[in-house]
């Protein structure tokens, strides 16, 4: 089984490695930057995780507060190590972090196409919101979303 551990900018190349292998995951130029991680690991400084098997990381998971709500970002596991239980020890560690911080709500934003990430989160005990929009302003003209085909 993979080690779950916190996050830190040392793991950024392998974290990105990973998020370049999933298909249809996005990327924004500005923010999952070395520089944005950065600025987000330095915020949340014990509550983004990753798994390591094998001296590769495997799993990964930008987890973050702003003092209310928690919010999990780049959920995501290997293709060949998924179905291991990794995905929801990494959930499990993000919200024993966010607890320790007195956090008591999480949400999350998974892309509707994103079938195999919704029925995770549907399995888990996650509930779907159907009472709210959510809606985007772009503030970067430079934070540019790039999806992997």
């Amino acid at each position: 089984m993979a080690e779950i551990r916190v996050m830190t900018l040392d793991d950024y190349d392998g974290v990105r490695a990973l998020w370049m292998t999933i298909h249809g995951f996005a990327i924004r130029s500005v923010d999952d930057s070395r520089e944005g991680v950065e600025v987000f690991l330095k915020r949340n400084p014990t509550t983004s995780v990753v798994a390591v098997d094998n001296g590769e990381i495997v799993g990964a998971i930008l987890c973050g507060h702003d003092g209310r709500r928690g919010c999990l970002y780049h959920v995501c596991v290997r293709e060949d190590h998924r179905m291991q239980g990794i995905g929801k020890s990494m959930v499990v560690f993000c919200m024993k972090a966010l607890r320790e911080e007195k956090i008591n709500k999480v949400s999350l934003i998974a892309f509707t196409v994103n079938d195999i990430g919704n029925k995770f989160w549907r399995t888990i005990g996650w509930t779907k919101r159907e009472d709210l929009n959510y809606y985007d302003f772009t503030l970067n003209e430079a934070n540019i979303i790039a999806y992997n085909k």
